[in-house]
């Protein structure tokens, strides 16, 4: 397993556009992924975290538009997403028609998030698509929140970024495909801030 520091943005992009699997400190836990497309990448990630595959695995971009070509960013998605983004918040929203179910585990949605990590979101810069990114843990054990509970649990990773995570805990999930947010997952973004950030966001 190749451990990576902050400044090995160029490396560990070309790692992932390799098809590697690559954990990495975000805003809330560590992160394992790999890059959007690759079907033996994303067969290896999931063996990897033991990942069940009735769960399909979030996608993680550095800016909104890099996810566009792949779902409909609606009004609800881009009210939450100036609100809050980058930040804790995983957004789910309505796949094109376009594109290939199997990424999502034969669902018409994807879980879409942008982290406030600032490295990671350099990483992302350089890549011309989206990362394929869960918790980096064993499915069903609590997430890594250091370097060393990521290495642990996931010694079959191809490499590590070192750093540290300061939300510690998951991120808000929040269904934007109703006619009001329904929060899925609890996280450091509350009920009552995304409710009231589309009351004053919509229909700007």
């Amino acid at each position: 397993m190749k451990e990576y520091q902050a400044d090995q943005i160029e490396q560990m992009a070309n790692a992932l556009k390799e098809g590697q699997i690559l954990a990495f400190p975000t805003d809330t836990v560590y992160g394992v992924g790999t890059i959007y497309g690759d079907a033996d990448a994303l067969s290896r990630l999931k063996q990897i975290k033991h990942r069940p595959e009735t769960k399909p695995i979030p996608m993680m971009v550095s800016r909104l538009e890099a996810i566009e070509p792949i779902v409909e960013v609606n009004e609800m998605a881009q009210v939450l997403a100036d609100a809050f983004l980058p930040g804790a918040l995983t957004l789910i929203m309505p796949l094109k028609e376009n594109v290939d179910r199997r990424w999502t585990n034969d669902k018409d949605t994807a879980a879409v998030r942008i982290p406030n990590a600032p490295v990671l979101l350099k990483i992302m810069d350089q890549l011309d698509r989206p990362l394929m990114v869960t918790s980096a843990n064993i499915s069903g054990e609590p997430a890594a929140l250091t370097k060393k509970e990521a290495m642990d649990m996931l010694p079959g990773l191809d490499g590590i970024l070192d750093g540290s995570c300061h939300d510690l805990q998951a991120s808000t999930i929040i269904d934007c495909t109703k006619e009001e947010p329904v929060v899925l997952r609890q996280g450091p973004i509350s009920k009552e801030q995304i409710d009231q950030a589309w009351k004053e966001g919509k229909k700007k």
